[in-house]
């Protein structure tokens, strides 16, 4: 142990560790001109006069580790988090793969301003005269034409644009002329200016500043304006000019800030201008909870996927940025606050539940934060933290089905640069040596294909998104319901599971469809040397049959190298074929439960 000398006193004490191969520890003294005497446990004295600055290296064994942050004060280091995404990193698309000249619109309206699918990207434009927005093909990057033909049919302003999750050519708008107008956008683009929109519809008394696709139901969707009205229409009607939604929803006291569904769509969450989020029940149109916390004032709210927490962004009471999450069942007070720091900026969430990562991007801001949620406490864990000398204005998501999975890239973001009138993808990637597809990175994720239709949604079923698979080579129609297990919300539909006759036949015809497809897609090719000594073509063993194909053998070494690598290649894609065969099996097995559980609810 130590004793002091003369009275002195430490100027600081601190503990650091050693690599896990050694027990030792390194026990750091910065003294002034300062006698030390230190004594064994055995009790024997070693004496020495020391001078500034002093490194001494005391070698002791010790079972866990301790900070000793005084002289009379110790506690408990705290323990390290591991997790496949701590060293996740911002990868910034090259000037070549950014798209240049873009006229960002100028609105100071707090939205994304860009929308993103496998096929397009859309940002809202600066226009004289009515509203407008681009549409460009994703691969359509490096210098934009200015003259470029727009999206172009509203009478005012856009303020938000959303790509439907179940159809890539189709895109909502809605602007300051008080309406919402849905748009087909050509599969080669669009290559003329569009101004007649497939849907207007009619119903908000003042501009339109949000509108929300279902996330699992087909032809749904909702918009909130500055009305304080949140209504819900349905699309599946013959009429291009619709006036009538289904359901007006007022219960807000004053402009509605952000929207966000729950995984099955059951719940719909609002952050207001009167700083309250309120959770709602999108059929009916019933409030279901309300925040009255005067600590927290809020501006946007998002559902975390499964965990059945709710977060939000917004204002402390001292003005400091601040991130809070909330149990959706009881809103009286935050489960967790932070504080972020002291910029005005807007705060725009965005969370993937298949990482559980949450990402925060500030308005103005270079940066993006992310974190790793857990359903225990402490619930968010801060990763690292992406920063960047160009401010963004707005940004758009590309949604999960459209990554680039040979890189590892979990999330990608296209941020609107206005001071260089840019667009600039961002690739967020998980770090990893191995080429192959990371499976453990990428698990089941939301398709493109609607889980259940309007009428299905609008009497009173719930259901979680269709999930696909996405590595590279499966079909995208192997999609599974992520559950079915939730019981009927009513007695209509109780009826409307009843009338659904021979629905195992057919979930059982069409999974014996789909095996047999995977069974011959994955009988292999063999390569067999000709038995006939005058002919020099190779004969192919496919399905079972022969079948001959003209090709000479190599007769040069750069000829037999190319063999080679075709001969690797193919037993590459063998190998593929089996790991594809044990994801289909799990497929295959969690259809199989959940048409049990289907079966369990009629």
């Amino acid at each position: 142990m130590f004793t002091q000398a003369a009275g002195q006193k430490f100027d600081c004490v601190y503990v650091d560790f050693l690599p896990s191969w050694s027990s030792s520890l390194f026990l750091r003294c910065f003294t002034r001109d300062l006698k030390w005497n230190y004594n064994s446990s055995g009790g024997s004295g070693k004496q020495g006069s020391f001078s500034p600055p002093l490194f001494l290296h005391l070698h002791l064994f010790f079972l866990s580790g301790l900070r000793v942050l005084s002289t009379d004060r110790m506690t408990w280091r705290p323990q390290y988090r591991s997790s496949k995404y701590r060293h996740v990193f911002g990868k910034p698309a090259t000037k070549e793969n950014c798209y240049d000249g873009v006229p960002i619109t100028r609105s100071v309206h707090d939205n994304h301003l860009c929308a993103a699918n496998p096929r397009f990207i859309a940002v809202i434009t600066e226009c004289a005269g009515g509203g407008s927005f681009l549409v460009l093909s994703i691969h359509h990057t490096g210098k934009v034409d200015p003259h470029h033909p727009k999206v172009s049919g509203h009478r005012g302003n856009v303020l938000d644009i959303k790509w439907n999750p179940f159809d890539d050519f189709c895109i909502a708008s809605c602007s300051e002329d008080a309406t919402v107008k849905i748009w087909d956008i050509p599969e080669h683009g669009v290559l003329k200016n569009i101004t007649v929109p497939w849907k207007e519809l009619q119903g908000h008394s003042r501009r339109v500043g949000l509108i929300e696709w279902h996330p699992t139901a087909n032809n749904i969707i909702f918009s909130t304006g500055y009305d304080y009205q949140v209504l819900m229409w349905r699309l599946d009607v013959p009429e291009q000019v619709i006036k009538n939604p289904v359901r007006s929803i007022s219960v807000h006291s004053d402009v509605v800030l952000s929207m966000s569904f729950n995984t099955d769509g059951s719940r719909l969450a609002t952050s207001c201008k009167d700083k309250k989020i309120r959770v709602i029940d999108p059929r009916t149109g019933t409030l279901l909870q309300e925040t009255n916390c005067k600590l927290h004032r809020a501006s946007k709210v998002l559902f975390l996927g499964n965990l059945k927490m709710l977060l939000s962004t917004g204002n402390s009471r001292w003005n400091h940025r601040q991130i809070a999450l909330w149990d959706q069942e009881d809103l009286s007070q935050p489960s967790y606050a932070e504080d972020l720091d002291g910029s005005s900026g807007v705060l725009f969430p965005f969370y993937d539940s298949d990482t559980h990562m949450l990402y925060i991007a500030g308005k103005g801001d270079g940066n993006i934060r992310y974190y790793e949620i857990s359903p225990e406490k402490p619930y968010v864990h801060y990763l690292t933290e992406y920063r960047s000398l160009l401010p963004q204005k707005g940004m758009g998501v590309m949604p999960k089905r459209g990554l680039d999975v040979c890189s590892c890239e979990v999330f990608r973001f296209y941020k609107l640069v206005t001071i260089k009138s840019l667009i600039e993808p961002l690739s967020m990637i998980v770090p990893r040596r191995s080429e192959s597809y990371q499976e453990d990175i990428y698990p089941m994720t939301a398709g493109n294909k609607p889980a259940m239709t309007a009428d299905e949604w609008i009497s009173g079923l719930d259901k979680g998104p269709l999930m696909m698979s996405l590595r590279p080579g499966s079909k995208l129609d192997f999609n599974v319901e992520a559950d079915l297990s939730k019981g009927p919300t009513d007695s209509t539909e109780t009826r409307h599971s009843r009338s659904r006759q021979g629905l195992s036949q057919l979930i059982h015809e069409r999974l014996d469809a789909k095996e047999e497809n995977v069974r011959k897609e994955s009988r292999p090719t063999l390569l067999l040397p000709s038995t006939d000594e005058n002919s020099s073509s190779t004969t192919y063993v496919s399905n079972g049959q022969l079948d001959s194909t003209h090709c000479s053998p190599p007769k040069t070494e750069n000829e037999l190298r190319q063999m080679f690598y075709k001969q690797q290649e193919e037993i590459r894609r063998l190998r593929e074929l089996l790991n594809q065969k044990d994801v289909r099996m799990k497929q295959l097995e969690l259809e199989i439960k959940n048409v049990k559980n289907s079966q369990a609810t009629l």
